[in-house]
């Protein structure tokens, strides 16, 4: 076999106007090849053509950023939503388990990179127990170990295999069931402080639930549920002292892979986004419907003010109710009934009003800010604002 040799196409002969007018779409790199080798013999000839043609490419230089070789922690999902716009999946992830999709996506594009260093750098876990802040030092490893942890309440929920197997919480001789105490077991139980190996079964175990979930939701849809009057989103997720129906669940396990995303960020020095409005708006939502169980929990615990026993209404009734407004793109407003969880918030009986930005809201929630330092702009009743704050902040776990 002969190596083909023949010369390469000549560039199309162009007139001077012609090569000229196409300065500007050279300069921008719009031109077809023949017209790009045209015009780039033609510069090797003409000065003028030549020195205009420069100015061009640097005014092109100043109008455009500098790109960051960092791939942005959202272009996953906006590739996926610009396929999906154009043929949605035979089998759609439910609409309440969008936001953990998404949150473990965004924290798995930040991992991808990190070296050793990364995955060693100190993180502090941060929340508030009773009405004190509290603080747990680990490694980013560490965190993803912890997130791991937690995640396979909702996994062993759905069926699927525990990731820690039979963990026993060894300061109590029990199975560990709280997030704590199956954070603290898988710590001890390793023999070596968490590496990136973490990184795999925690991936791994996100896309299992996210494809459980899924596939039984549309299931479900297409039998009219997932048994006989069941809904697959309402199944129970156990938290060791409390339980959520999987929907919530879902949107707490986003919640906290959000909030510990940004506790990475922040160790490595790396910028981190809030969530999209519609998932943020979703993370307040259920920080908002806890908050009367919670305010209840702590008045019994003798952490929170009495409430007005001249105001209790029967179950359903509205109630004395502070008003929530949550501002910004993931905000709103929510009445908090202030002397039972089970009366019903009402503009009408309104007697203090707070208002947070969402992000800020979320810090509270998170035990990243106390209830003092919260950003609030407040109304009325001190004792129920200071009240509602405090259930915020001690929605906070580790």
């Amino acid at each position: 076999m002969t190596e083909d040799r023949s010369p390469a196409a000549p560039p199309p002969r162009l007139e001077h106007p012609v090569l000229k007018a196409l300065l500007g779409a050279w300069a921008l790199a719009a031109c077809s090849a023949g017209e790009t080798a045209a015009v780039e013999e033609h510069l090797g000839d003409c000065g003028a053509c030549a020195d205009e043609a420069r100015r061009l490419r640097e005014a092109v230089g100043l109008l455009q950023r500098p790109d960051s070789l960092d791939l942005d922690p959202g272009l996953r999902t906006r590739v996926l939503e610009g396929c999906l716009d154009r043929r949605p999946p035979r089998i759609p992830v439910p609409g309440w388990a969008t936001a953990y999709d998404a949150e473990t996506a965004r924290l798995d594009a930040l991992l991808q990179d990190f070296g050793d260093a990364e995955w060693h750098a100190p993180v502090r876990l941060r929340w508030f127990r009773g009405q004190d802040a509290t603080s747990r030092r680990t490694t980013v490893a560490g965190v993803i170990a912890h997130l791991l942890a937690v995640d396979g309440l909702v996994a062993v929920a759905l069926g699927l295999d525990d990731p820690l197997g039979p963990v026993t919480d060894t300061t109590a001789g029990k199975p560990a069931g709280t997030p704590a105490e199956r954070t603290e077991a898988f710590w001890e139980a390793s023999h070596l402080p968490p590496t990136r190996s973490v990184r795999g079964p925690w991936r791994e175990q996100a896309h299992a639930v996210v494809r459980t979930v899924s596939f039984g939701d549309e299931g479900a849809s297409r039998t009219g549920g997932a048994g006989p009057g069941e809904d697959p989103a309402a199944t129970a997720v156990s938290y060791g002292d409390f339980e959520l129906p999987l929907r919530d669940a879902l949107v707490d396990r986003a919640f906290e892979c959000w909030v510990h995303a940004v506790d990475i960020a922040e160790a490595v020095d790396y910028p981190y986004d809030p969530p999209a409005p519609r998932h943020l708006r979703g993370m307040v939502d259920l920080a908002a419907r806890m908050l009367p169980s919670v305010l209840a929990e702590r008045r019994r615990a003798g952490l929170a003010g009495p409430g007005d026993h001249r105001h209790l209404v029967t179950a359903g009734r509205p109630g004395r109710s502070l008003r929530l407004e949550i501002e910004g793109r993931g905000g709103g407003e929510w009445f908090i009934p202030l002397d039972s969880p089970a009366a019903v918030g009402s503009a009408d009986h309104e007697v203090a009003h707070v208002a947070l930005d969402d992000v800020e809201f979320c810090r509270l929630a998170a035990g990243h800010v106390s209830p003092e330092e919260a950003a609030a702009g407040q109304s009325g009743d001190r004792t129920a604002i200071r009240d509602v704050l405090s259930a915020a902040a001690s929605l906070s776990r580790m």
